[in-house]
């Protein structure tokens, strides 16, 4: 295990004494009988097994359903610290949805030299079929997963973004109905930022970019791909919490210049398609002529003014890892303004330069493909095998580009209720933004992902990482 006294512990600090933002807690889980709160976290694992809370694995020869871990140690945030990371996510998705508006239109950063233009035009996450069509309400990040980590007291980096089809967030309302549910009395003595408005708020925010087609209160409905894919269980949560349809493909049909879904009244037109299926499978008229799963000419719709499709196809781009790199240049290019939050310094390794360094330091690193998520297709140097390190060397070598990398960050711990006691582990926190043409709302805390191996830097469920519930407290 590393040694404790190397990294920032949030309950802790550096020392023994706890940080204002946990000392109610503390005071309260010190008066605690420790097989009590082992009772608790055996009734949390009960519940979400009851709910249903499961993720798939991808990978596994046969379908390997897991119930994600779940620990009732919370971790703790200021109301200072978060109102100065949501200034920082703010000033980024901002910057993101200019940049995703300049790319499919006049591509002025790309004429200014900010970003290479290979990078744009040779990107299979770019979409030709979006140039200069403007989304409804100009929106085309509907909704954002920005991943964050922290190293120090005052040091939070943005780790990646996620702008295609963010997941996890009702993980993070089943850990906070959870933790209501086994400590109600914690809430009050320690004056915590509900979260239980999420649906709610989007909802609100999809209805507010409606298409031009839309004459009365907007229809939405989330699209998904169905029970076999690793989110199912959020489709259905999200839809069933904001009181709307959950559609497949099969359930939708272009109708009057419209799509849409069938009821027991026959088909009804939708304005809003929050779709949780990925571009390549939305239209398979415009994309991948093979896919089941989308609607064949949506696209069309979409490009009339028929409907409205969250987030908008094409803004996979903005989460590509290479283009990670440059956001500093793109927040500063569309807002004027120095980034609040830091990148953590990355390596493109399609650069000559950057690529001999990585070789170089392969063992020091974190290795990651540009357009892998959920931890596959990633390094981590300092935890990998000799043969393992020559493997991925060979990969680097022969794609380079397909690759970029990180130093291994020290990141900061949060204590987990172990075998005897307290125990720190490494997290990072992916907060959920939601934008609509006149409003951004950032959900007051968000996922916290920690790797519940001791050591261990990688949070991924899909990895074996848990979660914990997040608050951020009142003033």
């Amino acid at each position: 295990m590393c040694e404790e006294k190397v990294f920032f512990d949030e309950m802790n600090g550096r020392g023994d004494t706890s940080r204002p933002p946990y000392k109610g807690y503390e005071d309260w889980f010190n008066q605690e009988d420790i097989s009590r709160l082992r009772k608790k976290s055996s009734e949390a694992e009960t519940f979400f097994r009851r709910t249903g809370i499961t993720f798939n694995v991808y990978g596994q020869q046969e379908a390997d359903e897991r119930l994600i871990p779940f620990d009732i140690i919370p971790r703790i945030i200021s109301a200072r610290e978060w109102a100065r990371l949501e200034k920082g996510i703010e000033q980024r998705v901002r910057a993101i949805n200019a940049f995703l508006h300049d790319i499919y239109h006049r591509q002025e950063i790309l004429r200014a030299g900010r970003v290479p233009y290979k990078l744009i035009s040779e990107n299979e996450a770019f979409l030709p079929e979006m140039m200069n069509f403007t989304p409804p309400g100009g929106v085309y990040t509907h909704i954002v997963g920005t991943d964050l980590v922290r190293t120090g007291e005052d040091e939070f980096l943005v780790l990646e973004d996620n702008a295609r089809t963010p997941s996890g967030v009702s993980y993070m309302l089943e850990n906070r109905e959870t933790m209501l549910h086994l400590f109600p009395e914690l809430f009050s003595q320690n004056n915590v930022r509900p979260v239980s408005d999420y649906p709610r708020n989007l909802r609100r925010s999809l209805s507010a970019s409606p298409p031009d087609a839309c004459t009365g209160t907007p229809v939405v409905a989330v699209l998904t791909p169905g029970i076999h894919n690793s989110a199912y269980f959020e489709h259905s949560f999200l839809a069933d919490e904001m009181g709307i349809e959950l559609v497949e493909g099969h359930d939708l049909r272009i109708q009057n210049g419209r799509v849409a879904m069938r009821t027991t009244h026959g088909y009804k037109p939708i304005d809003v398609l929050y779709r949780r299926i990925d571009d390549n499978f939305i239209d398979p008229m415009t994309f991948n002529p093979d896919s089941m799963l989308g609607v064949p000419g949506i696209m069309d719709v979409y490009r009339s003014g028929g409907i409205t499709i969250a987030n908008a196809p094409g803004t996979g781009i903005s989460d590509d890892k290479a283009l990670y790199s440059y956001m500093p240049e793109i927040v500063e290019f569309y807002t004027g303004e120095k980034p609040l939050l830091k990148n953590v310094q990355t390596w493109r390794c399609g650069e000559a330069d950057s690529l001999a360094y990585v070789l170089e330091h392969l063992a020091e690193l974190v290795v990651k493909e540009v357009h892998g998520s959920g931890g596959y297709g990633m390094l981590v140097g300092p935890a990998a095998s000799k043969k393992e390190l020559s493997a991925f060397e060979a990969k680097l070598r022969a794609r380079p580009s397909n690759y970029i990398a990180q130093p291994t960050l020290a990141l900061s711990t949060v204590p987990i209720l172990a075998k005897k006691g307290l125990s720190p582990r490494h997290v990072d926190l992916r907060p959920y933004v939601l934008v609509s043409p006149k409003s951004i709302n950032i959900t007051p805390g968000g996922l916290t992902r920690v790797a519940l191996e001791a050591g261990s830097l990688v949070v991924n469920s899909s990895q074996g990482g848990g979660t914990k519930d997040t608050w951020v407290l009142e003033e």
